[in-house]
This record gives structure tokens, sequence and C-alpha cells, in this order.
């Protein structure tokens, strides 16, 4: 059982918590736009929470591949009055921001964040968001990655992925345990440089990520490894996605990403549900 420390908020993942995305963007993949003023910001938070989301996801910059480039101070001057905003309608609420930039990392706290989540796994400008977040002392999210989000998708290749990514996690988990960084996640980055095929056997093998003792999270809502398998597109990914969640939940993930927290929510439930009338 794992218990992380959330800048004082205690998070308790004896049962698998929901972390609701908030993406501030105008081109993500599935809501981008949805959410761009503060005033539908704050209503999209509260729905979440109300459904059970223990966490909020938000994220100023889109990373599918083929999106606009945000600069540092673009992101800033998005994401700091998003923030400011939540934090202050919802004081109890766990709040992630998702980001790569040290820089943005420091200023989130500073302005109420609880947790950072990073697609680069600290290898984003030499690892120096290692240092920022052992000195904020928040939870830590790292994901993995196959190169970054403008050539992630071109054809990324694995001799054997599970393997590479284990060893992936070792490494910045030693490293960011070696600065002093106590609460650490691992996300095994689904569709972040992968192909169906991969996303696939990494779901397939998804419990042997067990052995490296830190909370898994999984990220799969909507994405292509479920729209194009299919056949549709991401608005119509609701029920794969929650078939693929409840495998994830299934082989040990700890913390579901939804863009869809109400469904999310009752995977977890019946799950649970299951698991009691099983001892």
């Amino acid at each position: 059982m794992f218990r992380l420390s959330c800048n004082g908020k205690p998070l308790d993942l004896s049962v698998p918590a929901v972390m609701g995305i908030l993406n501030i963007t105008p081109d993500s993949f599935f809501d981008g736009g949805r959410y761009f003023s503060v005033a539908d910001q704050l209503r999209q938070v509260e729905i979440m929470l109300g459904q059970g989301a223990k966490i909020i996801d938000i994220g100023a910059v889109s990373t599918r591949p083929g999106a606009a480039e945000v600069c540092q101070t673009g992101e800033l001057e998005r994401i700091l009055p998003s923030l400011k905003a939540i934090r202050h309608s919802f004081p109890s609420a766990i709040l992630s921001v998702d980001t790569f930039r040290p820089l943005v990392a420091r200023a989130s706290v500073e302005n109420g964040a609880d947790m950072i989540n990073d697609i680069y796994g600290g290898r984003f400008e030499q690892g120096g968001m290692l240092d920022v977040i052992a000195s904020l002392g928040v939870p830590y999210i790292i994901m993995h990655m196959k190169g970054d989000p403008h050539n992630m998708q071109a054809n990324p290749t694995y001799s054997d992925i599970l393997a590479e990514i284990t060893y992936f996690f070792e490494k910045q988990i030693a490293g960011a345990k070696a600065k002093g960084i106590q609460d650490i996640i691992i996300d095994p980055g689904f569709g972040f440089g992968k192909t169906i095929e991969h996303n696939y056997r990494l779901l397939s093998g998804l419990e042997t990520l067990q052995s490296l003792n830190t909370p898994v999270l999984a990220g799969l809502s909507r994405k292509s490894m479920i729209y194009k398998a299919l056949g549709s597109g991401p608005e119509d990914a609701l029920t794969g996605t929650i078939v693929l969640q409840t495998v994830a939940l299934m082989k040990g993930a700890l913390i579901m990403r939804a863009h869809d927290v109400k469904e999310a929510v009752e995977a977890v439930r019946l799950l649970e549900t299951l698991k009691k009338s099983s001892l």
C-alpha cells in the first residue's frame, strides 16, 4: 500500500485513485478548447471532483504529435491564472500540473500545485527537474517516452519493450531518490513513442512494473491505441477506454488518468467489490 503526501494533503492508494484530466489548451487531441476560460475550467473541476476524482491534472501544453509549440512564457501565462483560481475555489483538492519545464514546475507549486506530472521523466534540461522537485518536496510522476513529442511516433523500435521501460524506470527512480525525492509515481506512457502493438504488449505485461515498488499510473483515456484498433475516433472511444482501464487496474495500476471520471470511478468501485467478494 502507498500513502503519498501532496503538499500536506494525504493521498491514500490502498484503493486506486482517479486523476481527472483538465486540458486548458486549444489543441489537445480530445478536449482541446473545451476548457479555455477560467469559468469553464472551474465548472469542469467541480464536476470531476463531484464524480470522485482524487487528483486533478492540469495541462497547459498539448503533447500530441504535431501540436504547436508553446514557449515557457506562454505556458506560464496559461497555467498560473487557472491554477490560482482552481486552488482558491477548491482548497482541499489535490492538484497536479502536467509540465516538463523545471521553472514552470516551481512556479506551479509556489502557486498551489501539489504534484508534478513530467512526460520527460526528468530528461528535459539535463535533469534540472529532479533538483526542483527535490527542493519542493512534492510527489513526482515520471513518465516514459521514447524521443520527444515531435519525433516520438517516427518508427519507434524496442527489442523488448517491458525490459527497456523497466530499465528506464530503475535508472530514473534511482536518480530521483539520490536527489532526495521521496514520493514517486511511474507512468509507462501509453502512446508516447510506441506503436499500437507496443502499447498492447505493454498493457499485457503491466504487472511486471510492480517489481519497482512504486505506484503505477495508467493514462489510457481515449487514446489512439483504442480508437485506431476499433476503426473509430477519440469521441467514440469511451467503451474501449473503460475496458482497457479495467485491465490496467487488474494488473496493478493504482492511478487512472481519465477524461471520463464518472466511468473510471465506477470501474474502480466494481473491481474493489469483486476483490472483497473473493476474500
